[in-house]
């Protein structure tokens, strides 16, 4: 067990730290993707053409209907990736892909449901549970645990964050693997400039909480005597706070969701955030890496920045570390990305999606794969210069895997509920989604209290959990595009 663990931890720290670099053709809008992996020599010899004896297959030559925004037969450096070298070679089915817009799939899923037509599988996005799940546009996996292997020891590490997103007390949602972690970058020169303790080290002995980060960044700010503004934080970190409670906004049992906003672990995130905008310590300008100027404490971003904040700031020994729990939770959270496959509506072939789905979760646990996977993101990602544009060191790595193996992933339904939720297309505050505004009102003082925003925001979380509840999904839009860069930091080419 504690193997599989930490494979799987390797195997979701390459694939996260590697999106930066391969994946903008096929990275999904809720932080699914597929990443390609190279079939090791060794690895592609023992692929097994027959199903052995003990394993008939029933769906054998059967083809699969793939419904998605990108080709699944192909990835970044050309065809088959290893999982579906294995499901190809060892089932002898293939995958038949239909090609859609991202922000139009869920209407060309209905459409093809409504007429009849075959659709099998369908990429995993936020949007899907509790909202498209509770419209029945997909089917609960339970009844394929046997061809998943789910009992049989592949799945174990997996299985708490499947129950997190059962749904009525069915699985439509197991991931095969994790991405996209949320993480703080800092500089383990500037913390030790500054006399504080290596915040990773705060994380390994437990101490690295909320009041441990926040008086941190009080402390630099103050200590700033050279006429530059200093601030104590940088970037994405709003959804991450809120997760670092162990809380959501909404709860999913198997009666259904209901509204949570007003939970006390969620005020507290709230007012935590309320006191590192008011102390001045957030700075709203965007960048895409750690800050070069030295006069921002830490950066929060997914991962994929990390190998770019390295580059950029050679010096400065940068490192990361989860987002610091809160004072009274029982662990260390992890928001985060999930890469999973759904079973569609009608079917004709669930245990051929099913074998699919082994497949990709045997990537993601057998070490020759992994060991692949890591060489690959270990090396350094060259630029037009001819130097590298990004570079992960061994030491990051390892830091990454047992970060993704210790914390518990979370995920809120509330992002799960459609548009008037959740989204990021439309510039003007006022108009995105409760979950976005429920972060950002603060971080851009728009609110003038917690209790004001959430008297204002939970009308909203009780209707979209009363339209859930009766099974009417809300279309997500199109993923926005990104801001514009910062003047106080532009990046260079």
């Amino acid at each position: 067990m504690k193997d599989i663990k930490r494979t799987l931890a390797g195997l979701v720290a390459v694939m996260s730290v590697m999106s930066a670099a391969a994946s903008c053709a096929q990275k999904q809008t809720n932080g699914s993707e597929e990443t390609p992996t190279e079939i090791p020599a060794t690895a592609a010899e023992e692929i097994p053409t027959e199903a052995p004896a003990e394993d008939p297959v029933t769906f054998r030559g059967t083809t699969l209907t793939w419904l998605g925004d990108f080709d699944l037969n192909l990835t970044s450096e050309g065809p088959r990736s290893v999982a579906m070298a294995l499901f190809e070679d060892r089932y002898g089915c293939k995958v038949n892909c239909i090609q859609t817009d991202a922000s139009k799939r869920y209407e060309k899923l209905s459409s093809m449901i409504n007429s009849g037509e075959t659709v099998d599988m369908f990429p995993f996005d936020e949007n899907a549970v509790p909202g498209r799940a509770a419209a029945g546009q997909f089917e609960a996996l339970d009844p394929y645990f046997g061809t998943l292997g789910y009992d049989e020891g592949l799945w174990d590490d997996m299985k708490g964050t499947a129950d997190m997103f059962a749904y009525g007390g069915n699985h439509y949602v197991i991931p095969t693997s994790l991405t996209d972690p949320q993480l703080l970058t800092y500089s383990r020169k500037m913390m030790q400039e500054n006399g504080f303790e290596d915040p990773y080290q705060m994380y390994q002995q437990g101490t690295w909480d909320w009041n441990a980060f926040t008086d941190m960044m009080k402390s630099f700010k103050a200590a700033g005597n050279d006429g530059k503004t200093r601030y104590g934080i940088n970037g994405w970190f709003g959804r991450a706070a809120l997760g670092s409670t162990g809380h959501t906004v909404v709860n999913m049992t198997a009666a259904g969701c209901e509204n949570n906003i007003s939970d006390p672990a969620i005020e507290s995130a709230e007012l935590m955030m309320l006191d590192v905008v008011q102390n001045g310590l957030f700075s709203s300008y965007f960048r895409r890496w750690f800050p070069t100027d030295q006069c921002t404490l830490f950066f929060a971003s997914g991962d994929w920045t990390l190998g770019t904040s390295n580059v950029r700031n050679p010096d400065a020994d940068i490192f990361i570390v989860p987002f610091p729990k809160a004072p009274d939770a029982d662990r260390y959270y992890l928001t985060c990305g999930f890469n999973a496959k759904l079973l569609v509506k009608n079917s004709p072939n669930p245990d051929a999606v099913a074998a699919y789905l082994k497949c990709e979760r045997i990537v993601a646990t057998q070490e020759e794969y992994v060991q692949a996977a890591r060489d690959k993101a270990l090396a350094p990602v060259p630029g037009g210069n001819g130097e590298a544009r990004s570079a992960l060191t061994e030491e990051q790595y390892d830091a990454i895997q047992a970060i993704m193996h210790d914390c518990t992933p979370i995920y809120d339904p509330g992002f799960g509920m459609g548009a008037k939720m959740y989204t990021e297309t439309d510039e003007k505050l006022a108009s995105r989604g409760t979950m976005n505004r429920i972060t950002e009102d603060i971080l851009r003082q728009n609110a003038g209290s917690w209790d004001t925003l959430r008297d204002m925001m939970s009308p909203a979380v009780d209707a979209a959990v009363a339209l859930v509840n009766i099974g009417q999904p809300a279309d997500r839009p199109a993923p926005a595009t990104e801001p514009e860069e910062s003047p106080e930091e532009v990046p260079a080419e």
